[in-house]
């Protein structure tokens, strides 16, 4: 129970995770849903590139901390008078990629929010890839009972983590 991490540095700033902090991170979620092995794309970035996703993806013109896409199988395309029977005799012949998604972090705007929270760097750095992965499994916090279940979940990793409640006042 392990994430295959695929780590993109996109910034030249120094004040970042290490991969294998990062690694243990995305372990601990993982382990903690007993979810199977996945891969998923961890790509830092500055604000530049973080506002310009954040705009085209959820029509938000400012930076953001974390974005998460999950990943989503795109629909098998077969020609007309086909059910596709004749391709593959069962889904099992079917090479199913391993992907849970892509996070996208901004490192400006991460630094800032500690600092704001007065929280440790990393802390909120785990925060955050705790935070974002579990949208990847289709976690949310639109509905109060969502945002309730969610957040116990962080609460519970990070405190694996030995990091503090990201939600209590500092």
């Amino acid at each position: 129970m392990s994430a295959l991490l695929d780590l993109q540095i996109a910034t030249d700033n120094l004040q970042i995770p290490t991969q294998e902090q990062i690694q243990t991170w995305l372990d601990t979620v993982f382990s903690h849903l007993n979810a199977d092995e996945k891969e998923i794309t961890v790509r830092i970035v500055d604000e530049d590139e973080i506002c310009e996703l954040n705009h085209q993806y959820r029509g938000k013109d400012k930076p953001t901390n974390v974005l998460s896409f999950p990943f989503e199988m795109p629909e098998l395309f077969l020609p007309d008078n086909t059910d596709g029977s004749d391709i593959y005799e069962s889904t099992d012949d079917i090479e199913v990629p391993n992907l849970l998604g892509d996070l996208v972090i901004c490192t400006q705007v991460v630094a800032n929010e500690a600092e704001q929270q007065n929280k440790q760097n990393l802390d909120h750095w785990a925060h955050m890839i705790v935070h974002g992965t579990l949208h990847l499994f289709g976690f949310d916090h639109i509905q109060d009972d969502e945002a309730e279940e969610m957040e116990t979940l962080e609460i519970t990793i990070l405190k694996q983590l030995a990091i503090d409640d990201p939600y209590q006042d500092h």
